[in-house]
């Protein structure tokens, strides 16, 4: 759009919608003028690139997940477009600037932590690298919850970003579809022909909303589908006549807190219910529209296989193998081999974790309640699995029951999820060498062909060029702009490592960057960061296995050596925290509390403060990653080996040109292979040392008799922080019940400080460090997204661009 139609645009959105001009529109009303005019252009191109996509007859991908963390659109939009500086050239007619229309819209409530990002990341490289590709996943009204630290404790409240976000959905009631739960199913034969009756069921409506999905310097618009739970029936006026007012809404509030909430607490019966009602309700919605599509572009199904490609991004999609088959059986009359067929050819799988409690499993009643003729397609799917394991494993129980499907009163999503699939994958090449050797071994080694590695990827535009300007402009000048949709050519950057010139410009640009995230901070917390200190920064998902407790350790180690003597030859730090706990992970919830406790300790001691800042960022989301992610030196990756997939934090730090210190898991070991040993700084046990030692048996308190550091560490977690007291944390690493340190801090411990002391010293020989911050930036071309749809799309779903 030229820039006198662009402003036309917004100038009679303005007028129509307020009744003024530029000049006189508050910030709020710009926003909104741009926010319908950036939508109109994308649904205009959305149809431009569908009529491309039905004359050159391609292959769709549908993506499957239970979450999508989008971030703010608006930015992310207007630079995918284009057209950023013709839109800061209209709001210079205003007293407004393009900051602050960005500032106005919340963050999309959609998504939680690295699964979802990447989710995100993965919709918006399809849509850059021009294929077909439609997200599925559901409107959550409040998203996962608004995070308020108070006293240190972690108190969630209601996310209510649809007030700023909703504008850029576009409701699609012409495409909403029927869900049922619960019920009866009986079986009559009619003839040579099996009839499913259904009765007594709940029936919910499934109303799509779609969110456009630009893509950088591309033609191509995908679209996120978002479906919204809606109750079918009529509201009962004659209960609302007679007073009856709750009674008259209550079913349609039962069906619309289907998608209130993502990720319920599910620490109760009624919360697993609501978790198993979401995952199939965006299922059920998500296969009913792509068959009904697919059929009204080719009049069959027997094509499916062919033309479309659903992929599972864990195990929340998993109901789509038996939906899929209930609808091919029950609605369209495929025998039980021919349905079989177009299923296991159509559906591949993601696993995401080797953790045993995140791999999904529901109990056979609790199920059966709720999806009664999915529990029997499962228990089909079982019997037939068993069978055909019987043939090939002939009198071993033990590796049939560890494959099966139903075992022990329980369903095993991630087996349903393997054995429908017809291609499997981890997502770094250590996670998935570890699925093969331990979590999915069985299944390996009956069809090896099956298993392949996707090493996870991140929106670099995003996460670079948009939110890192001055990094950005400075490797236009040095090696042009093609890396933009040419991520591996970053690699030319490397070229200037020995460049005095360049190597100032990026420590110039990093101070920068530490000065904008430090203001942002202080006006988030109060407090004043030094932008001159070392920035160390943590920013995942609260959980053991990520080991914030490790890093908090050794600033209990610091802070006492800093309290017995304020003159401690130190380079000055600031530890910078961002995490989320689920609502019913009570240790999560504690270590939040102890950091923020010895952050409030710390602030008491102004010496001390000169060389020594923790601060727990309150309700970390994705734009304030866009913040603070430019402005690391350091990025703590450090999860116990052998417990992290991938991660993509670690990458999008190290893009930006953070060191990383971190354990050999994940995809750690890529850049690892990538930068080389003198720039990254390794520790601790690698994932065989570890399971090693949990066969020999791990004591953890043989750390503590023979490393003063940890006794002196863990002595001093015993007196408490700002007038708190945290022995519980000793008993859990020294005395718990069962096994003490259950992801080994202790046994970590005196390695990771030892790492940390390597970084101490790199960081004050300033041409030495910046030559290894380059040397990162240059080598991260490879974990690109655009890198890895392409291996997705080439290699599991066969689809090709559409250009």
């Amino acid at each position: 759009m030229e820039f006198n139609d662009l402003r036309e645009n917004i100038s009679n959105k303005l007028a129509r919608n307020y009744g003024i001009s530029i000049a006189e529109a508050t910030k709020e009303q710009l926003f909104r003028a741009i926010q319908l005019t950036v939508r109109d252009m994308l649904a205009q191109n959305r149809a431009n690139y569908n009529n491309k996509v039905k004359d050159q007859n391609g292959k769709r991908v549908y993506y499957l997940c239970i979450e999508f963390l989008m971030g703010r659109q608006m930015k992310n939009n207007l630079m995918n477009l284009g057209i950023d500086k013709e839109i800061e050239n209209i709001l210079s007619e205003s007293e407004h600037t393009l900051e602050d229309i960005y500032n106005c819209e919340a963050d999309p409530g959609l998504g939680n932590g690295g699964l979802g990002r990447l989710a995100a990341c993965f919709i918006d490289a399809l849509t850059t690298c021009d294929y077909p590709a439609t997200g599925h996943s559901i409107l959550y009204e409040f998203g996962l919850f608004k995070q308020k630290i108070i006293d240190g404790n972690q108190i969630e409240l209601p996310d209510e970003w649809l007030s700023t976000g909703s504008t850029w959905l576009v409701p699609r009631h012409d495409r909403a579809f029927n869900v049922r739960f619960g019920g009866k199913v009986s079986e009559v034969w009619n003839g040579t022909k099996l009839d499913i009756i259904h009765t007594d069921y709940e029936e919910v409506s499934a109303i799509p909303y779609d969110l456009f999905v630009s893509g950088a310097d591309s033609e191509a618009v995908n679209i996120l589908r978002l479906w919204k739970a809606k109750d079918t029936s009529t509201f009962n006026m004659n209960l609302f006549s007679q007073g009856e007012y709750v009674k008259a809404i209550q079913q349609s509030t039962n069906a619309e807190v289907i998608s209130k909430v993502l990720y319920p607490a599910d620490n109760h019966t009624e919360g697993k219910l609501l978790r198993l009602t979401q995952q199939y309700f965006m299922v059920s919605a998500a296969v009913q529209n792509i068959l009904s599509d697919h059929l009204r572009r080719y009049g069959t199904l027997s094509n499916l296989k062919d033309n479309v490609a659903i992929h599972i991004n864990d195990t929340h999609p998993a109901v789509v193998v038996p939906e899929l088959m209930r609808i091919l059986l029950d609605q369209y009359s495929y025998s039980w081999e021919d349905a079989w067929d177009i299923v296991r050819n159509t559906i591949s799988y993601t696993n995401h974790t080797v953790l045993p409690e995140a791999l999904e499993t529901w109990n056979v009643d609790l199920f059966r309640l709720k999806l009664p003729r999915i529990y029997s397609i499962i228990e089909e799917l079982n019997r037939r699995f068993c069978a055909e394991l019987w043939e090939a494993y002939p009198g071993d129980w033990d590796r049939i029951s560890r494959m099966s499907i139903i075992s022990n009163n329980c369903i095993k999503m991630a087996n349903l999820s393997v054995y429908a699939s017809h291609t499997v994958n981890g997502v770094s090449a250590l996670h998935s060498d570890i699925l093969k050797k331990t979590v999915f071994h069985d299944f390996y080694k009956h069809t090896p062909e099956k298993f392949t590695n996707v090493t996870n990827g991140i929106v670099h535009r995003r996460w670079l060029c948009y939110s890192n300007p001055g990094l950005c402009k400075l490797l236009d000048e040095c090696i042009g702009t093609s890396y933009r949709k040419e991520p591996e050519k970053l690699a030319d950057f490397l070229k200037y490592q020995d460049d005095q010139s360049v190597l100032e410009q990026l420590q110039k640009i990093k101070y920068e960057n530490k000065v904008r995230f430090a203001e942002y901070a202080k006006g988030r917390t109060g407090i004043t960061l030094d932008p001159s200190s070392l920035f160390d920064v943590q920013i995942k998902r609260m959980h053991e296995y990520k080991r914030q407790l490790l890093n908090t350790l050794r600033i209990i180690y610091l802070y006492d050596l800093l309290m017995e003597n304020p003159d401690y030859p130190m380079t000055p730090k600031t530890f910078i925290f961002g995490a989320k706990a689920a609502p019913g992970y009570d240790m999560a919830k504690k270590i939040i509390r102890l950091i923020c406790a010895i952050s409030a300790d710390i602030e008491k001691h102004p010496k001390i403060k000169e060389k020594l800042q923790v601060v727990f960022m309150e309700d970390y989301n994705v734009s304030m990653a866009e913040v603070l992610i430019p402005s690391a030196d350091v990025s703590e990756q450090i999860s116990l080996a052998g417990k992290e997939a991938s991660g993509t934090g670690n990458m999008k730090l190290m893009i930006n040109g953070a060191l990383t210190i971190g354990t050999l898991d994940g995809a750690n070991v890529e850049m690892h292979s990538l930068v080389g040993d003198d720039n990254i700084y390794i520790f601790g046990m690698r994932a065989e040392e570890v399971d090693e030692m949990w066969k020999r048996g791990y004591n953890s308190s043989e750390y503590y008799n023979h490393s003063e550091a940890v006794r002196r560490t863990v002595k001093r977690l015993g007196i408490g922080f700002n007038g708190h007291e945290f022995t519980e944390f000793v008993n859990y690493l020294l005395m718990m019940q069962g096994i003490s340190d259950p992801y080994m801090c202790l046994a970590d411990f005196e390695s990771y400080c030892m790492a940390h002391n390597r970084i101490e010293r790199d960081f004050q020989d300033k041409p030495k460090w910046n030559k290894k911050s380059l040397i990162n930036i240059g080598s991260a071309g490879f974990f690109a997204a655009d890198r890895s749809v392409t291996e997705y799309c080439n290699n599991i779903w066969k689809a090709t661009p559409v250009r």
